[in-house]
């Protein structure tokens, strides 16, 4: 059964919100098992143990969470070589402006020669229905091309 590995940070109400779709999204595709880790929990077993990652991060002062950037920092060597071309998508969510944060993820992923197999999502503000659907739809294409 393929793995989806969704590494995240939610600090807030709106970002607790915004996992729960996902859960919701990945819900929706049989057979593919689901890890959730916290970004500073998540770790190199986790990630080398997965078909796929969904990356989840507050836009922080123009760039990711630093507890996402933390999980880089730990995974980075270790998956460099063993995760070349692992399927990811990745949420962020601000409360103007995730432009920064998504560039940075996007210039991490790009170096451990990840593939991006979605859009990325960028909410702002507190999230709709239409976010929320836009981040079950994110989760479930992810889940669903494992």
């Amino acid at each position: 059964m393929p793995r989806l590995l969704v590494v995240h940070h939610t600090p807030s109400p709106a970002l607790q919100a915004v996992l729960t779709a996902v859960r919701e999204g990945v819900a929706l595709v049989e057979d593919v098992e689901l890890t959730v880790r916290p970004a500073l929990s998540a770790g190199a077993a986790g990630v080398l143990a997965a078909d796929g990652v969904l990356l989840g991060t507050p836009a922080n002062i123009g760039y990711m969470s630093g507890a996402l950037k933390h999980f880089f920092d730990t995974v980075f060597y270790p998956c460099l070589d063993a995760t070349a071309g692992l399927p990811y998508g990745v949420y962020v969510h601000g409360n103007d402006d995730t432009a920064g944060a998504l560039t940075s993820v996007q210039r991490i992923t790009g170096a451990l020669g990840w593939r991006q197999v979605a859009a990325p999502l960028s909410l702002t503000g507190a999230p709709g229905a239409e976010d929320l659907e836009a981040c079950r739809e994110l989760a479930a294409t992810i889940a669903v091309g494992l």
